[in-house]
């Protein structure tokens, strides 16, 4: 019986084939290069409200499948949106002289962090020159005698009429080890003990007298000694702050001038003078170091003036707007900065301000820092880190390991520094929902979220910014340019990779793949320009490099170690169709589907269920079919059988439900014993309905049983039936749709099973009549039959089996 043809796609409808001439350029060459982003309308309406908005929280989380453009579309949009924007200011960490564990941040217009650095290293080394000079002047030298020898003469003047009365009194003043003491004195000596001991009681009582009256007196001549010198070093000191401003006053003022409208920087400057002067020691040349050992010289102990230096954090000198920073790999330290340390002897470390270092946030501050969603999760302490951040407007420094160490090192507490940045994050979909879902804090920091769809509609529009696109990949990377016909072959690769003849691709990464890869074949050729047969050529080889496994499968089917028939008919049996992923490479094969019907009460039976070799989706596939059945047949009678469905030589899971159709295919044949046409494989999912529903991978499905067909020999009457919603899904490859064109291959669009079965036998499947009955010799009629047949032989079965059990209750 010839095949009917009435839902039978021409040639026409199984590929979408680019026009290369609605193209106006001769080749790329004569295009401009791409500006912005192809496609992604709402991807990047949600970016321009993302980065405009500036109240707290609303950053960006930029989702999709790899490859879709997110990180070249915001590093693009911000390079040009950061230009116009203020440039922010420097930041410098300078010494806390009260607490030099705190050190200071400063904020400075930009480029005036790396100026006030230098102004200090020249003021510290003009200082380092001014101070010993003037310390060495005469002037100095006479000032600071002046104030010790008045000093001294005070002291002598008290101590001389101390010694006078003392000496009327018969005392004299001597100096002890514990101090100074008035003994009393015979004929200008000191009283031996004996002539003491031979003094009456009367003389000593007059004596001992005498001398605490003196000492009371020499107590406040010590006091009166003390304040003289507590004046003295006031006035010495007052003396070097005269100095010290005079010799630094006059080198500090014009930064003060410079720097007047920050007072912070004023207020630092103060403290700078101030320490100056109270050390005006460290300024001084220093003395040789005596060595202990004879012979060995030591050399001189410098004082450190590492304490005034100015550390330039963040620099923004060269700027040119709003900075962008993009951080790869987002540990703790390269995010948040770090405070180096310096190993000494003994194992012991040290720090100081000048070993702060800034991280990516520090270096984004006021502008956008851009990072990876899963490097940021995956490296510790950095998300609950960032969070902080966010939460509080500051970046803090903290050391995250300081609690679980066991021996404390030297550490710093610097200022934090205030935050104001927009943190774009970029992850996957999965990412996304993860932390929507089981991150309570991540909708507060990340309100606005950008979604990148992996394919975009086909209008003209688009065709040319699909020509711009190739002609700036080709300019940039300087490969060949294409001419029209190799950019409709690449669009319609791209096509093909979404399988749609309606939309392109929007995973620009694999689309730039192929367009160096077409060069490379190019300039293999000759060196001219990329046309419809190079781009055909890299996508054959790209294959070629990635189907052994098929290759080898192939082999099986053309040996006959995997049994599947593409010619005759066979009650009971059907090819299906299936996909296999293996990643780099995705192909279609046809399975052999058997049905097997019998009596019993044990309903459907799917073989790969029971033995655990299927997926949930595949199980409810089966599950559907009994509702089909039921609400087909079992209007009038209730359903008794029982039936096993296997796919034949699997030995690896089924998961999915597109072969719901093919099962029910071959189980109506098993019923009603029609064969079914083994050219004809099938592919679609069914509802209890009977309507056939889309299914995906529909071209690699159907290439597959097209080269099993090829291999075995093509008849004319071979060919796929798929679902009609499945129709502009299909971007076929040259060779199939050459052989429908030739009428060696077919390819057929149904809606409904009843379509199907009548395809798959040639046997009409028959409506329901007003008397509940189907038209004689129809499938559904002859499935009925079979149904009231098996009900039938169940019920005598019943009724003997209810005889023997009486007799054996009489005896």
């Amino acid at each position: 019986m010839p095949l009917p043809s009435q839902r039978k796609l021409l040639p026409e409808q199984l590929r979408w084939t680019c026009d290369p001439g609605q193209f106006d350029f001769t080749t790329t060459d004569d295009l401009p290069e791409l500006e912005g982003t192809l496609g992604q309308a709402r991807a990047l309406a949600s970016i321009d409200f993302g980065l405009d908005i500036r109240e707290s929280g609303f950053n960006l989380f930029l989702t999709g499948e790899a490859g879709t453009g997110r990180t070249s579309t915001i590093k693009n949009i911000l390079k040009k949106k950061a230009k116009t924007e203020p440039i922010p200011s420097d930041w410098v960490y300078v010494n806390n002289f009260k607490s030099p564990d705190l050190p200071i941040a400063l904020a400075l217009p930009a480029g005036k962090g790396t100026e006030l650095s230098l102004d200090m290293d020249e003021l510290i080394t003009t200082v380092r020159s001014i101070i010993p000079k003037a310390l060495d002047s005469k002037e100095y030298e006479n000032n600071k005698a002046t104030i010790v020898e008045a000093y001294q003469e005070k002291n002598n003047e008290l101590f001389g009429q101390l010694e006078a009365e003392a000496q009327e009194k018969g005392f004299a003043l001597q100096r002890t080890v514990s101090g100074l003491v008035m003994v009393p004195q015979k004929e200008e000596r000191n009283y031996t003990q004996e002539e003491y001991e031979a003094l009456s009681d009367q003389e000593k009582g007059k004596l001992e007298e005498g001398g605490q009256e003196l000492t009371e007196k020499l107590n406040d001549v010590l006091r009166q000694v003390r304040d003289n010198e507590k004046q003295t070093k006031e006035s010495l000191a007052q003396l070097d702050r005269d100095l010290g401003n005079a010799s630094v006053g006059h080198h500090i003022d014009p930064l003060r001038e410079k720097y007047g409208e920050s007072p912070k920087v004023l207020e630092y400057l103060n403290t700078v003078q101030e320490d100056i002067i109270a050390n005006l020691e460290d300024f001084k040349p220093q003395q040789q170091v005596q060595s202990p050992i004879p012979g060995l010289k030591l050399p001189r102990q410098e004082p450190s003036f590492e304490r005034y230096q100015v550390n330039v954090f963040v620099d923004n000198h060269d700027a040119e707007g709003a900075p962008v920073v993009f951080e790869p790999n987002p540990t703790y330290s390269n995010l948040f900065g770090r405070t180096e340390h310096i190993m000494q002897m003994g194992g012991t470390a040290t720090t100081n301000f000048t070993m702060i270092k800034p991280g990516a946030l520090h270096r984004a501050n006021s502008g956008y820092l851009i990072v990876d969603a899963r490097e940021v999760l995956v490296n510790p302490y950095s998300w609950d880190a960032l969070k902080r951040c966010i939460r509080s407007a500051e970046i803090k420094f903290e050391d995250p390991l300081e609690q679980y160490r066991f021996i404390t090192i030297v550490s710093m507490k610097p200022e934090a520094i205030p935050l104001q940045a927009k943190i774009i994050m970029i992850g996957s979909p999965w990412i996304y929902y993860l932390l929507y879902h089981l991150e309570p804090d991540y909708r507060k920091f990340f309100k606005v979220k950008v979604d990148f769809d992996s394919r975009i509609a086909r209008t003209p529009e688009v065709l040319k910014d699909y020509a711009l696109f190739v002609s700036t990949h080709c300019k940039n990377e300087k490969l060949l340019p294409f001419d029209r016909s190799g950019v409709a072959g690449l669009i319609e690769y791209s096509a093909r990779l979404v399988e749609d003849q309606e939309k392109l691709s929007s995973q620009f990464m694999e689309i730039a793949d192929l367009i160096r890869e077409a060069s490379y074949w190019a300039g293999k050729d000759g060196g001219g320009p990329v046309t419809h047969a190079h781009v055909a050529n890299a996508i054959e080889q790209k294959v070629y490099r990635s189907n052994r496994i098929e290759e080898r499968m192939q082999e099986l089917f053309d040996d006959g170690t995997i049994l599947v028939d593409v010619d005759g008919a066979m009650p009971g049996q059907i090819n299906g169709l299936s996909v296999i992923s293996l990643g780099d490479h995705t192909f279609g094969r046809p399975s052999r589907v058997t049905a097997r019907v019998y009596l019993g009460r044990a309903g459907m039976v799917n073989i790969e269920r029971e033995v655990k070799l299927s997926g949930p989706i595949h199980d409810k596939g089966v599950l559907i079919l009994t509702g089909y059945l039921g609400g087909k047949f079992a209007h009038d009678k209730p359903l008794s059988f029982s039936a096993s469905i296997c796919f034949e030589q699997n030995y690896e899971g089924v998961e999915g439900d597109s072969a719901s159709s093919t099962e029910l295919y071959c189980l109506l044949s098993a019923f009603s014993g029609v064969p079914i046409r083994q050219g004809i494989a099938v592919t679609g999912s069914v509802n209890q309905h009977g309507m056939i529903q889309p299914i995906g991978g529909v071209n690699f499905k159907i290439e597959g049983f097209y080269a099993v067909c090829k291999a075995k020999g093509l008849t004319g009457e071979q060919g796929v039936i798929i679902p009609k919603s499945n129709e502009r899904h299909l971007m076929l490859n040259d060779e199939v749709v050459q052989a429908v064109r030739d009428g060696k291959f077919h390819i057929w669009s149904v809606e409904t099973i009843d379509q199907g079965i009548e395809l798959l036998t040639g046997v009409a499947a028959g409506e329901r009549q007003e008397d509940g009955t189907y038209p004689e010799e129809s499938i559904n009629h002859l499935v009925d039959k079979r149904l009231r047949e098996m009900i039938e032989s169940m019920k005598m079965f019943g009724a003997s089996d209810k005889d023997e059990k009486k007799q054996e209750g009489e005896k």
